[in-house]
């Protein structure tokens, strides 16, 4: 709808986007968008008209610090990872 002049607009929606997603990521996507009852299509276009309205992406993006960077790329290699049987296990070695 045209706010200035309370008409609605009609518009060729013929653009095309092709992505490239990882398959789990997307499935739990969808997952999310049928139960917002939103098609990917319909997500897609809202994340376009929300970019184009905030004149940037809708939500904050930061560059990870140092340390970060140091311990995402050492989980990445497996190395300084511990692993538990149990959330509980977890709070327990965090209390130590």
């Amino acid at each position: 709808m045209c706010y200035k002049c309370n008409t609605f607009l009609f518009m060729n929606k013929s653009a095309v986007v092709h992505a490239r997603l990882e398959p789990q990521t997307k499935k739990r996507a969808e997952v999310i968008f049928a139960k917002l009852g939103m098609s990917p299509t319909e997500a897609i276009r809202l994340f376009y008209a929300q970019v184009s309205l905030h004149k940037g992406l809708p939500f904050s993006v930061k560059i990870p610090n140092k340390l970060t960077q140091k311990v995402l790329k050492e989980s990445g290699e497996g190395k300084n990872v511990e692993e538990f049987d149990s959330l509980d296990a977890m709070y327990d070695s965090w209390e130590e």
